[in-house]
């Protein structure tokens, strides 16, 4: 600052006096200077000058000196002068002191001091930076009562300070009063809008000023972009980023930024990035959204390497590191999670309750559990997200122990929320604990969270997959409010536990209480059609696939290629199949497989050459399905050279399933002593099955020597499947050992194992019949039990002569002749027999057919069907698996 000499202001007039001091302080550009130039005007007696003291007290809030303002003003004080009481206000609401403008004000209006049009913006401001809404209707009545309604800036302000209190009725009232408006007008009604979330008022705002010929100027456009993310209006969106391009605004940076989140929200990553990268300024909010955009968008990896690009020319802060914390859990990177750690203790930031809980849920899924405790250790406070983050990384680990004994530290101070009621239910789900979850479902509905979503949905989970479905239907039904993960849960399970009936009277419901299936309900529901082999029932699950417009999904079209292929209709397999754009490996195992159930083993090895062809890498479970057709088709060859390919060319080692395939191919094939060999040569423990496969190739075979060396076998393993131990017990049987029989029947009995029944169903006119072993509860046993003996005279008298070698029951001849009669398979095929019609008018493929679970099909019986009965059935290749009714054409 120029000195100025008391000498020459001396002998100036009054009025240069007043233009220097007036200069020096538009000059001054620190406060000490100020101090000097104050000095001055004391010394000239100008320090009561009603101009002056304004000047000062203006300058002094610039410096952010309230104190020397208040200190001015008190010595004019008190004054009748507006321009002090405004000038003090402003300095007042500058630098934050709120409270205290709004007391000045009121100390005003006491002295009667009219306030003029340059009090109210402050005051308003004031009013709305304490969200004092009692203060403003007080505020806004006296500019109403002074005339000031029409005042441009007052009413900006106003429609300011009621969009901040969310007020947007009492602004959009102002709004529409004013006589005249001008950008700002809008610019304050748009943001209002839009700060508040209702982003159709905003655009609706945005569109009026459009048609209104105001020009929309960079704050006009920063505050319609959220509007247009919010809505996901990505037209909008578009047309509003034209704009910018064509008013020449791109170069802010907060419209920038704008367009930036905005393009995140409509999950155009490419455009994100393209903005980003023609950005010329950036600063922190810049890479801020793109790093956090990029973390909640997945791409985890691209969201660190901006982190690393950011580092060197910003410092970050906290929403960033976290956000990169975020994405090293996500990737399961410990180091450089490790890094970004060590770079907030070393930058020392202030560490808040919700960035420690990022902390210890990255170490969480990172697998450092010790590093993640240190830190849940170190915080000052916990929340339920610390314990519950602390709680789920120790289950997540495998820390069960750890995990309980967390959460009887955590019930000392604090009470499980349904997030940690959630965790703890998925802990019990993967351990199979049904009694813990039990105990935890007391505790909820103590605690009344039983009527909570996520937390019915999980109980639901826990009891079905723990085997208890009669808990799970319960608590299906007892939820008064379902979601579409409800559904899906009970679907699913009634799935996994052959519960079909009652999934597919589930899906029904479903689908009548107007509940939309989604992808994962169909992947639930089209198992149980394979299950019951309903095939009307899948096709009308097709039907609905398409009408979703789900067809295009690789995992449906997979699931259809499986339903189609267990419900005895290769032919739609196969179109599904071709009309998939999209293969995988799943969709070429699912039509292998279907080949091979079907003994098309030739079109099964030819669909693996394909697959190959593709470029798709077969998977051990491609290998199964290969040498399982080769098996029911008795490719021994085919089947050697899979096995073999599949550990020299590509490397997977066979596992226990492989090798029983290739047991089962060999004993299919008669080859029963390289069976016996191969699996005593294996390097792998031979498991029941093994055993079992060759066990029923020497009873087929009648090799009564290798039958009971296997069987020996079989029992020394003390297999708990008892249709193995059966099955050695029916060859002592045959064998005429009862001793043997006995002790097997007996250890059955003693380990509480019973073998499932045989069982068959047949579907007559869209209604599933099913029949037991010696059932005679069913509709028309009379009937059916007379069609039986009739065939049973005509067929005798052709010479048909009753197997009796696989009744193996210690009783005469005749009553194992009744027994024989009596399996399942045979009263379906009567029942289906009985139920058709002999004018031809038979009903179609998909309305009759006969699954068989049980003993094999009477093929006596189902080959004189064929002969006899030519214009009315026919019969299926593979006996074994099922057989059909059909036309001939």
């Amino acid at each position: 600052m120029k000195t100025i000499k008391l000498g020459i202001v001396g002998q100036r007039t009054e009025y240069c006096f007043h233009s220097l001091i007036l200069r020096a302080l538009s000059s001054v550009t620190n406060q000490t200077d100020l101090h000097k130039v104050h000095s001055l005007i004391v010394v000239s007696g100008q320090h009561q000058s009603t101009f002056f003291c304004g000047k000062l007290i203006s300058k002094y809030s610039q410096f952010k000196d309230p104190v020397s303002s208040l200190s001015i003003f008190r010595i004019n004080s008190p004054t009748h002068n507006v321009y002090l009481w405004n000038t003090i206000i402003r300095a007042m609401t500058h630098n934050g002191l709120w409270s205290k403008a709004l007391d000045f004000y009121t100390q005003m209006r006491k002295l009667n001091v009219k306030p003029d049009n340059y009090t109210f913006p402050s005051i308003i401001n004031s009013c709305g930076s304490l969200l004092d809404l009692e203060m403003m209707k007080i505020v806004h009545n006296d500019v109403l009562e002074m005339g000031f309604e029409s005042d441009l800036y007052i009413c900006n302000a106003l429609i300011d300070m009621y969009s901040r209190m969310n007020e947007l009725g009492s602004a959009r009232e102002v709004f529409d009063k004013m006589p005249n408006r001008d950008v700002v007008s809008w610019n304050s009604l748009v943001s209002g809008y839009s700060a508040n979330g209702y982003w159709e008022g905003a655009l609706e705002a945005f569109r009026e000023g459009r048609l209104s010929g105001v020009a929309a100027d960079a704050f006009t456009v920063s505050s319609v972009l959220p509007a247009c993310g919010g809505l996901m209006e990505i037209e909008q969106g578009q047309m509003v980023h034209g704009l910018v391009e064509k008013s020449g605004i791109k170069g802010d940076i907060a419209v920038s930024n704008g367009l930036l989140s905005m393009y995140f929200k409509f999950e155009r990553l490419l455009d994100c990035q393209r903005i980003f990268d023609e950005m010329i300024f950036r600063d922190i909010v810049t890479w801020n959204i793109i790093i956090c955009g990029f973390s909640h968008s997945g791409l985890y990896q691209e969201s660190i390497k901006l982190f690393q690009e950011m580092v060197y020319e910003y410092e970050p802060d906290l929403l960033t590191v976290t956000s990169v914390l975020q994405a090293c859990g996500h990737m399961g990177d410990l180091r450089f999670g490790r890094y970004v750690h060590d770079y907030i203790l070393e930058n020392r930031y202030k560490c808040d309750t919700t960035a420690c809980n990022i902390i210890i849920n990255m170490y969480a899924r990172c697998g450092d559990l010790v590093a993640a405790r240190q830190v849940f250790d170190n915080m000052k406070r916990w929340d339920m997200v610390s314990w519950n983050s602390m709680i789920s990384g120790y289950f997540e680990n495998g820390f069960n122990k750890e995990a309980v004994d967390l959460l009887k530290m955590m019930r000392i101070d604090l009470q499980p929320d349904s997030v940690t009621f959630v965790t703890l239910l998925s802990m019990c789900t993967k351990l199979r604990d049904v009694d813990f979850a039990r105990e935890l479902h007391c505790d909820i509905i103590k605690r009344g969270y039983d009527s909570t979503l996520i937390v019915g949905n999980a109980l639901l989970d826990v009891y079905a997959k723990c085997g208890k479905m009669e808990h799970s239907v319960w608590q299906f039904e007892i939820m008064s409010t379902r979601d579409i993960v409800t559904w899906n849960t009970i679907i699913a399970a009634c799935s996994h536990y052959e519960e079909s009936y009652v999934g597919l009277k589930m899906l029904s419901r479903m689908r009548m209480e107007g509940i939309m299936p989604d992808v994962a309900t169909i992947l639930g529901s089209l198992p149980l059609c394979s299950l019951l082999a309903a095939k009307r029932q899948g096709k009308e699950l097709h039907g609905f696939i398409i009408r979703l417009n789900f067809e295009s999904q690789v995992p449906v079209g997979n699931a259809l290629i499986e339903v189609y292929s267990k419900t005895g209709s290769l032919k739609n397999a196969i179109l599904v199949f071709e009309h998939m754009r999209i293969k995988d490996v799943v969709t070429w195992t699912a039509m292998i497989s279907a080949y091979g159930m079907y003994g098309e083993g030739k079109k099964a090895l030819r669909s693996f050459q394909q697959m190959k062809e593709t470029g798709t890498i077969p998977d051990h479970i491609v290998f199964v399905a290969v040498i399982y057709a080769c098996s029911h088709s008795g490719l021994v060859q085919d089947g050697r050279a899979c096995f073999n390919q599949m550990r020299k060319k590509y490397n997977i080692e066979p596992r226990i399933e492989h090798y029983a395939c290739m047991v089962d191919l060999l004993s299919r094939s008669g080859l029963l002593v390289e069976a016996e060999d191969f699996i005593l040569s294996m390097p792998l423990q031979p498991d029941a099955s093994m055993w079992g496969s060759l066990l029923s190739a020497c009873r087929a075979s009648g090799d009564t020597g290798t039958a009971e060396r296997v069987a020996e076998r079989l029992v020394e393993l003390n297999s708990d499947d008892p249709g193995y131990n059966v099955l050695a017990s029916n060859v002592y049987a045959s064998l005429g050992k009862w001793d043997q029989v006995r002790t097997i029947r007996k250890s059955l009995k003693a380990r509480g194992l019973r073998k499932d029944p045989g069982c068959s169903w047949i579907e007559i006119c869209n209604r599933v019949f099913i029949f037991g072993t010696g059932d005679r509860s069913f509709q028309q046993f009379k009937q059916v039990n007379e069609l039986i003996e009739d065939l049973n005279r005509t067929m005798d008298k052709e010479g048909y002569v009753a197997d009796l070698k696989f009744v193996l029951h210690d009783v005469g001849e005749d009553e194992k002749i009744n027994l024989l009669y009596g399996h399942s398979e045979r009263l379906a095929i009567a029942f289906g027999l009985l139920n058709t019609k002999e004018d031809g008018n038979f009903p179609a493929i998909e309305q009759i057919k006969v699954l068989s679970f049980g003993n094999n099909l009477e093929i006596y019986l189902l080959d004189w069907c064929s002969s006899r009965l030519q214009e009315r059935c026919k019969t299926i290749k593979d006996f074994r698996i099922w057989a059909c009714f059909f036309p001939v054409e």
